[in-house]
């Protein structure tokens, strides 16, 4: 077993053998199209050149996002939510119905959590309730809403649990093994070929190392993001996900309209410095008290992998300002890296049984188990799985 008590890949010498399908990476699309497979009763092994899920999966907030998506967002996000919940009493990791909370310091926030409100799911709060909910400081605050369908979990235990779920349910994984070529029926590893009746390419950015074409064609580029996890004192715990203003430029339901444009004019002209860092203000506090802090976004095709200081200084001085909170001591800093392309999704169907799927955005927890389970469903005419299969 694997330091994380996730099976561990297969020794050298194992004959290759065949599945009905198998998934190219164990991040949390790759899982998604795992557990659709299986819950279908067809054999699956899922091959990934790392020990465990190392990615993106792992290096985010734990925030399931589902009520700030909208359009093709918010379709594969509603059927993940269900997806999630259904995992988590089965395969029996933390996560919790809490919703996302949003803090409002200006009018024009205001103005954009009241406008998406009206399509529902989204409750208007007043400064006091905020303040029961989250341990602000009350200077500055107008009130907030609360985004009723979010979930949060805590990804370093939730994509491992998932990993050792599939496995019980036979799902083969072969971890320490890379993928060579795909096509067709067909899977060449560092451990052999593997004989496929369909083949997952889900690899996140790596698309540009196995399948160049693909990710040439549509765009495909490395988003890398800063992030910090500190131990806080607050007088009452954060009830849920808490987002800003900052955020409701980013997010597909606020983002768009007269109102977000004036929001990210304003956000803009006050503080460049931060606007310079692409930032989400943002933060997650996981069952051990401590709160996930960030996060800064940089976009190129091989992204630094120097983290400026800079950007974590501003994340705590940011973080001390909102939170009524002596100032957090850093436990750890870590970059993040996703897939990003002009359009939100990566969906490519290229040689005749071969899927290749992604979350070209920074949505890929909130939606990838929908993702795939949607188009897994439509490329190989899957019929729904049972009900009751785990």
């Amino acid at each position: 077993m694997s330091p994380a008590g996730i099976p561990a890949g297969i020794p050298a010498g194992i004959p290759a053998g065949m599945a009905d399908l198998v998934v190219v990476g164990s991040g949390i699309v790759g899982l998604g199209a795992a557990y659709a497979a299986a819950r279908r009763g067809l054999s699956v092994i899922v091959v990934d050149r790392a020990d465990a899920p190392v990615g993106a999966t792992i290096r985010n907030f734990g925030h399931l996002c589902i009520g700030a998506q909208a359009g093709e967002a918010r379709r594969y996000a509603d059927a993940s939510r269900d997806l999630w919940l259904r995992l988590s009493r089965d395969a029996g990791f933390w996560l919790r119905e809490s919703g996302t909370l949003v803090a409002a310091r200006h009018a024009d926030e205001i103005a954009v959590l009241e406008h998406a409100s009206a399509e529902g799911g989204i409750r208007m709060l007043e400064t006091d309730e905020l303040l029961r909910r989250a341990p602000l400081r009350a200077e500055g605050l107008v009130g907030g809403a609360h985004i009723e369908t979010d979930l949060q979990t805590d990804p370093r235990t939730a994509a491992s649990a998932i990993v050792r779920h599939l496995s019980r349910l036979g799902v083969e994984f072969r971890f320490r093994t890379a993928v060579t070529a795909v096509s067709g029926g067909r899977v060449d590893t560092t451990r052999g070929a593997i004989t496929a009746g369909a083949v997952v390419v889900a690899v996140n950015h790596d698309i540009d190392q196995l399948l160049p074409e693909v990710a040439e064609r549509v765009g495909v580029v490395r988003c890398a993001l800063d992030m910090m996890r500190a131990a806080v004192t607050l007088r009452h715990p954060l009830a849920a996900p808490l987002l800003t203003g900052w955020s409701l430029v980013r997010y597909g339901r606020f983002a768009d309209g007269p109102a977000a444009a004036a929001l990210r004019e304003r956000l803009h002209a006050e503080r460049p410095d931060l606007a310079a860092l692409d930032l989400n203000q943002m933060y997650t506090q996981l069952p051990d008290g401590t709160l996930i802090i960030g996060d800064s976004h940089s976009t190129s095709t091989a992204p630094d992998p120097f983290q400026p200081e800079a950007a974590f200084a501003a994340f705590l001085a940011e973080a001390e300002a909102l939170f009524d909170m002596p100032a957090p001591r850093v436990l750890e800093r870590w970059q993040g890296v996703y897939a990003k392309a002009a359009q939100d999704f990566l969906i490519d169907r290229g040689d005749e049984g071969v899927l290749v799927l992604a979350a070209t955005t920074g949505i890929g927890m909130t939606t990838g188990l929908g993702l795939a389970e949607e188009n897994l469903t439509a490329a190989f005419g899957w019929a729904p799985a049972m009900e009751g299969s785990s």
